[in-house]
């Protein structure tokens, strides 16, 4: 029992010692539940996250080399500047592949087509939580297609299997979808999921606002996946702001004004005009006076002579 539960823990990227410490603490049979808020609460946090904190080291490079190897890059460039502007992706595996099962089979075909498609974006954290109890052979009441694949992510360190337990005949299963939310929340990343988890909503008020402003929803079209270049409606971000750490502005887009040259509201209108190169804040009459080739001042000047009585 031990040493399962520091395999599980290993795997979400906690160190030994920590998770040594609150085994000692809490005992032996703890819930992973409680171990993770122990965790969670002695500020212990995923070496992922440390890695990213410490400063990479300095490489040296020979004297008197003037042409530099592919290999080598300049001292304090960071190798992987583009992969940690993408946010990290938590899975919902049970989701995507009942999904891609139609809601009848446990497609894990469904997870592999998900998770290429992440990969080939060029996201290297990469999280599927599946119950334990779907590593068991299939039943009649619940079939699971392509078994195999389960393993081969296991081994590639990138599917997590949420732990479950018989007692007494009777399965006693965690609920995965803690799992889920606590480790995309921690690492400020996305959920894949079509589930709105509004139980878990309930729960948590920061979970609430995560849950809404970090769900990925998605759809399986011909054994493609595809998720919404909207996730967040017609107004929300595109589909590569929303993973991204760093979103793209897009460049402001000027509506031509529909008076053109007749538009008599000078710097007040808020239109673009093409007549004017640099948007010129001039009032109408300003205008005329630069034509003419007469000095601003000589005219205010007109101007009170002409108020005065």
């Amino acid at each position: 029992v031990h040493q399962s539960k520091l395999d599980f823990f290993c795997k979400l990227g906690y160190a030994k010692q920590d998770i040594c410490k609150v085994l000692e603490s809490l005992g032996q049979e703890a819930l992973e539940d409680d171990v993770l808020k122990e965790l969670i609460r002695m500020g212990s946090k995923p070496q992922a996250l440390e890695s990213r904190a410490q400063p990479s080291p300095l490489k040296l490079v020979a004297r008197g080399s003037c042409s530099t190897s592919p290999g080598l890059k300049w001292l304090g460039e960071d190798e992987s500047d583009s992969a940690d502007d993408l946010r990290p992706i938590v899975i919902d595996g049970s989701n995507v592949a009942m999904s891609h099962g139609n809601k009848e089979v446990f497609s894990c075909w469904g997870i592999q087509l998900a998770v290429d498609w992440f990969r080939e974006r060029g996201h290297t954290y990469i999280k599927v939580f599946v119950p334990l109890w779907r590593k068991e052979p299939p039943r009649q009441d619940s079939p699971i297609a392509d078994q195999h694949i389960l393993e081969e992510l296991e081994k590639q360190s990138i599917l997590v299997y949420t732990p479950s337990r018989k007692v007494k005949g009777k399965r006693v299963v965690c609920y995965d979808d803690r799992y889920i939310v606590k480790v995309a929340y921690e690492k400020d990343g996305v959920i894949v999921s079509n589930d709105h988890y509004r139980d878990l909503q309930n729960e948590n008020p920061e979970w609430k606002w995560f849950i809404e402003q970090r769900l990925l929803m998605y759809s399986f079209v011909s054994n493609r996946f595809m998720p919404p270049d909207d996730p967040l409606g017609r107004h929300g971000p595109t589909l590569s702001n929303f993973l991204s750490k760093k979103p793209v502005l897009p460049e402001p887009k000027w509506q031509p004004c529909p008076y053109g040259k007749k538009c008599t509201y000078g710097n007040k209108c808020k239109f673009y005009h093409p007549e004017r190169p640099h948007q010129a804040q001039l009032s109408v009459a300003d205008e005329l006076r630069a034509k003419t080739k007469v000095p601003l001042d000589l005219g205010k000047e007109e101007e009170k002579r002409n108020r005065s009585p």
